[in-house]
């Protein structure tokens, strides 16, 4: 535990302190008082209120439009189903700003449904709605899917044999067992929702602000570090309070039913109702998530001469985009990979060692240590890139104008992914084999080496390319400490959709597309590793 408890004290806990410290200290006292001033105020009460009913919309939409989905790819087997659950979990591992650009492609001024009808959503509260279902949809089929694959269906029929309907055997059968997992699932998406950026900078315009979005406004725009601090701690202790109650869900799941292979309860549907199901899931995949992303590559090609190449061309030059950037948009894309990488390798290294650690000890302690693990992922993302600024710039750790501060702080996102992910492989390993290898004169490494590897290799390949991907698109962090001259690809699109023009909007779309398919390469690889349905994501 001591290198990922050092790891996160220093590049987490120590900037996210600083920037609050600094915010609320005056000649080195603290002023707690600007709490209540700045709480009291009305713009940040509507600021509070938005990011609320915004996250609780966001998530009873996606698990009415998910739980469906979720049940499919639980229970029946069809053509497709393995490339199918790759596409629905692109939107999940895009970067947000790539999600909002995809959005603002059908949904803005000029887009797609405003060409066909002259409707445009963007700016309004439906385009971050259905944005935020797009994004989260993955969560809700993985994780509610995930478990219901695994549920006994002979339990729900012993019920029907007793005499009780279908809907009330699934009432008092499946639904209890599902419970957990629905909670859980739900508990992700209002996690992801209310600290949304992305999605609402991009498609909420300057009438929607979350909590996220006004700190990234009161730190960069405003120079107000105060409010800044205050909104950073009402966002902290709103996710501490979250994630406790999702891993009491996750506890809860884990003892709900006797799991049975999933092998066992996936069959061909049955009836018109079946087949009428999943031709509904199916329609909804189609215009949720595969049409927005193909208006996004639509756009990329549709250039004033008629469709072609022209906007990724001119990636290639720096001049064209009016000092936007310091080099050709096109580096970006070397960066991004370069940075994702890296951040990969540190992100295994401690999320592998966290997870060991967690997989050998138990008690409150640990469990704390659990949480902690998880915070990254909704703590704001903005205060820890800032916090990177104005800590990490003194010996023996002047790193500000280092390129490892960004595979730093995207390591910090991917990190969770790898714990959740190895964590309940590695508990699945028995202690006696590495008790056999330890009597037969093996090292703990030797042991580590020929027993607990070759079990969790697979779960391994799987934490790092999750982790890859969302080192891939992190944005809220990146976006302060990337260089002019070494941009990465979400920084990139924000910077060209911040700019008016044809060229900026189309190699914005040009970027995104890319990024798009190397995340969707990434999904396809990855579900081709894992057929064993391990770990949580």
């Amino acid at each position: 535990m001591v290198v990922p408890v050092a790891f996160f004290a220093l590049f987490f806990a120590y900037p996210v302190v600083a920037i609050v410290g600094r915010g609320l200290k005056a000649d080195g006292v603290w002023q707690f008082g600007r709490i209540g001033e700045v709480l009291s105020r009305p713009d940040i009460a509507d600021v509070l209120w938005f990011t609320t009913w915004q996250a609780l919309a966001s998530t009873v939409l996606t698990l009415l439009i998910a739980l469906p989905g979720a049940y499919v790819f639980a229970r029946f087997d069809f053509p497709c189903k393995q490339l199918l659950r790759a596409v629905v979990t692109v939107p999940f591992v895009l970067p947000t700003v790539v999600v909002g650009t995809a959005f603002l492609a059908l949904l803005g001024r000029g887009g797609f449904l405003d060409e066909l009808w002259g409707v445009r959503l963007d700016t309004t509260v439906w385009a971050i709605l259905l944005a935020h279902v797009f994004f989260n949809y993955a969560v809700v089929v993985r994780t509610v899917g995930g478990l219901w694959s695994q549920l006994d269906p002979r339990q729900e029929e012993a019920a029907r044999v007793l005499g009780a309907g279908r809907l009330a055997a699934w009432r008092r059968v499946t639904l209890p067992a599902l419970a957990p997992a629905v909670g859980a699932a739900a508990l992700m998406v209002f996690l992801f929702t209310f600290t949304s950026f992305g999605v609402v900078q991009i498609l909420g315009g300057p009438a929607y602000s979350t909590l996220e979005v006004e700190i990234y406004r009161q730190t960069a725009q405003l120079l107000d570090l105060p409010t800044a601090a205050v909104l950073t701690l009402v966002q902290f202790a709103a996710v501490g309070g979250i994630l406790a109650v999702h891993a009491w869900t996750v506890r809860r799941r884990e003892t709900a039913l006797k799991l049975v292979d999933p092998a066992q309860t996936s069959r061909r549907p049955r009836g018109a109702g079946q087949r009428a199901l999943l031709g509904g899931v199916l329609l909804t995949i189609a215009l949720l998530i595969v049409v927005p992303l193909g208006v996004l590559v639509e756009r990329s090609l549709d250039t004033s001469g008629g469709y072609g190449f022209g906007f990724y061309r001119a990636l290639q030059s720096a001049d064209a985009n009016g000092s936007t950037f310091l080099v050709p948009p096109l580096e970006a894309i070397g960066n991004s990979l370069q940075y994702a990488l890296v951040a990969t390798l540190i992100a295994l290294v401690i999320g592998g060692l966290a997870a060991a650690a967690l997989t050998r000890r138990a008690g409150p302690l640990v469990r704390g240590f659990d949480a902690l693990l998880m915070l990254p992922l909704g703590v704001s993302a903005v205060t820890v890139g800032f916090g990177f600024l104005i800590t990490l710039d003194e010996p023996p750790l002047d790193l500000r104008t280092s390129w490892i501060l960004v595979p730093l702080a995207q390591a910090l996102v991917g990190v969770p992914f790898v714990v959740r992910t190895m964590l309940p492989v590695l508990r699945a390993v028995d202690d006696r084999l590495r008790e056999a290898a330890a009597v037969l004169g093996a090292s703990p490494l030797r042991a580590w080496r020929e027993v607990d590897l070759p079990l969790v290799r697979r779960a391994l390949l799987v934490a790092a390319g999750f982790a890859f991907a969302v080192s891939l698109g992190e944005f809220g962090a990146t976006v302060f400490i990337a260089r002019p001259d070494n941009p990465t690809l979400p920084v990139a699109v924000a910077r060209l959709l911040g700019r008016s023009g044809e060229l900026n909007y189309g190699q914005a779309m040009a970027l995104s597309t890319i990024l798009m398919l190397v995340c969707a390469v990434s999904l396809l690889l990855l579900e081709r590793i894992r057929t064993d349905r391990s770990g949580e994501f």
